[in-house]
C-alpha cells in the first residue's frame, strides 16, 4: 500500500509518512507527530513536535517551519537527553534565538510516547512563547521567564502509530479547544468469510462497514462535536497482503472543506481517496480552513 499524499499543498500540512507495507509492526517505530499553526512576527508558521519512544527510551523532535513550508529550524532531542526528564536547547532560526525548554521530570503516559499530564514543553521565539504543550504552565513561564500570554498555537493535524489485535485505540480533539475523545477501531478477520470494521467514538458506534474485503478502501462522513468529520480508510494490508502491513485511516473535520468536496465531487465518486485522485482540490486551502487532520497507522499485532 502506498502512503497517502499529503491532500494540502505546498503551503498546508504535510501528513505522509515513511510507512509501507514492507515494514513489519515489530519495527514500526512508537511516534507520535503533531503539527501546530503559530505565528512567527506576524507571520504563519507551523511547529512539528514528535514524540517517540524506542528501547532507548523517550525522544523528541522539534521543527519550525514558514508559511512556505521552507525549515526554519529543527532539533532532534535523543532518547539519553532524556535521562534527566528536563532540560532546554538554544539554537537560531530566521536570525532569531528559538529556545526549547522541556519537564517530564512528573509526566505520566498512557499506552503512547505523549505525555498527557504532570509535564511541559515550551517553545519561545525571541521571548515570545510560540507554543506551550502540558499543563505544568506556571513553572513553564517561571522557566522561560516569559509573561503568561494566551498562545496562538492551533493543533492542525495528527499522526501516530497504533498497536493491536482486533481493537485500536487512541485519543483525538477534533476542534480546537473542544473536548477529548476516544477513537476506537475494531476489525475481527479472524474464523470470518464477511471481515467487518466498526469505528466507535467514545464507545459509541459511529459508522460500521461491512463487506469488507469488497470495501477495503473508502471513506463516510460522521459529525463530531457538531463538526462534519471525513473518515478515510485503507485496510488492503490487513486482507489481502503477504507480508505483515498497516491498515490507514484518516480523519478529516473541517468546515470550509465541505463545500470543496460538493462542488468537486458526485456522489458517483465517493469510494476515491481525494488524496489520491483528486489532491488538487486542497491545492491553494490553508491550514486554518481544513480543520483538524488524524492520522493513524494501525498495526497488527501477531
Amino acid at each position: 500500500m502506498r502512503d497517502f499524499p499529503s491532500c494540502f499543498g505546498e503551503n498546508g500540512v504535510q501528513v505522509a509518512d515513511s510507512s509501507s507495507s514492507s515494514t513489519s509492526a515489530k519495527t514500526a517505530q512508537n511516534s507520535v507527530t503533531c503539527v501546530y499553526q503559530s505565528r512567527l512576527r506576524g507571520k504563519s508558521c507551523l511547529i512539528t513536535v514528535t514524540w517517540s519512544k524506542n528501547l532507548m527510551g523517550q525522544g523528541l523532535s522539534v521543527g519550525i517551519d514558514d508559511s512556505t513550508s521552507q525549515c526554519l529550524c529543527k532539533v532532534d532531542i535523543k532518547p539519553s537527553l532524556f535521562s534527566k526528564k528536563k532540560g532546554s536547547k538554544s539554537l537560531e532560526a530566521d536570525s532569531s534565538k528559538v529556545d526549547i525548554y522541556w519537564d517530564l521530570s512528573s509526566a505520566k503516559f498512557g499506552s503512547g510516547p505523549e505525555p498527557l499530564q504532570g509535564f511541559f514543553l515550551a517553545i519561545v521565539f525571541d521571548n515570545d512563547m510560540i507554543l506551550l504543550l502540558g499543563d505544568l504552565r506556571k513553572e513553564a513561564y517561571k522557566k522561560t521567564n516569559t509573561s503568561p500570554v494566551h498562545s496562538s498555537a492551533i493543533l492542525v493535524s495528527k499522526r501516530e502509530n497504533i498497536f493491536g489485535k482486533r481493537g485500536f485505540g487512541t485519543k483525538a480533539q477534533f476542534c480546537d479547544n473542544g473536548p477529548l475523545h476516544d477513537v476506537t477501531i475494531e476489525c475481527d478477520m479472524v474464523g470470518t468469510s464477511d471481515p467487518s470494521l466498526v469505528i466507535r467514538v467514545d464507545s459509541k458506534t459511529a459508522m460500521q462497514v461491512k463487506r469488507l474485503k469488497w470495501k477495503f478502501r473508502g471513506n463516510y462522513r460522521i459529525t463530531i462535536d457538531g463538526l462534519s468529520v471525513d473518515v478515510f480508510w485503507d485496510v488492503h494490508n490487513w486482507l489481502f497482503s503477504t507480508t505483515p502491513g498497516n491498515a490507514v485511516f484518516m480523519f478529516q473535520s473541517c468546515l470550509s472543506a465541505e463545500k470543496l468536496w460538493n462542488s468537486s465531487y458526485s456522489s458517483s465518486n465517493l469510494n476515491i481517496f481525494p488524496w489520491s485522485d483528486g489532491s488538487h482540490i486542497f491545492k491553494d486551502s490553508q491550514p486554518q480552513g481544513l480543520g483538524f487532520s488524524l492520522i493513524l497507522y494501525a498495526w497488527k499485532n501477531e
